[in-house]
């Protein structure tokens, strides 16, 4: 009697066929990491959960296209629900940044005074962090499959080495190399744009 739960993968190939419960189980297993992703990024439990419903109504929409391999490179499924709840996060933030820009006022004001007061960041900073996003998403487009999946599922998802070896399938050794490789390569790829990781 086989009891083993339909792989993420296989959910997803039903969601493109237009299956109702499988794009279910999708969300009951997967939204509360990608809701965590999204509140790391923009700090607001509502602008998180905007954006993970845009996400979702995404993957419901082109979940058809959704493939294992890209370039000969593995894409695990939860690798690719991270890059679409990422985009639209990065978004919302350039949406965000743009409309705090035009609410500036005439008359310029002591922006440290003026975030002090209400508690919230200006919309400099807020153009400043959606731009670091931007180069951080433009040197991990340019790292390896293997170190990109790893880095994703330990840094956006909080795996554990252990737990990343066990998703990807691959031995231990090789993620925490892969993990250190991609570190050190993005790390180089954002100081040569002037970052630091």
């Amino acid at each position: 009697m086989k009891t083993d739960s339909p792989s993420l993968q296989d959910l997803l190939a039903q969601t493109g066929r237009g299956d109702h419960a499988a794009f279910a189980t999708v969300y009951e297993r997967t939204h509360a990491h990608l809701f965590g992703l999204a509140l790391r990024m923009l700090g607001r439990e509502q602008a998180a959960e905007d954006v993970l419903q845009e996400a979702f109504v995404s993957v419901w929409k082109s979940a058809a296209l959704y493939r294992t391999h890209i370039g000969g490179q593995e894409v695990q499924p939860m690798t690719w629900l991270i890059a679409i709840v990422r985009n639209k996060a990065l978004d919302a933030l350039r949406s965000r940044a743009r409309r705090r820009e035009t609410e500036l006022p005439d008359e310029p004001e002591d922006e440290s005074e003026g975030a002090a007061r209400t508690g919230a960041p200006s919309a400099l900073e807020l153009l400043s962090r959606a731009s670091r996003a931007l180069q951080i998403e433009g040197c991990l487009g340019g790292l390896d499959g293997s170190h990109r999946q790893s880095l994703a599922l330990a840094y956006y998802q909080g795996l554990s080495h252990s737990e990343v070896a066990a998703r990807m399938g691959a031995p231990l050794g090789s993620v925490k190399a892969w993990i250190r490789r991609g570190l050190e390569k993005l790390k180089a790829c954002l100081t040569a744009q002037g970052l630091a990781l």
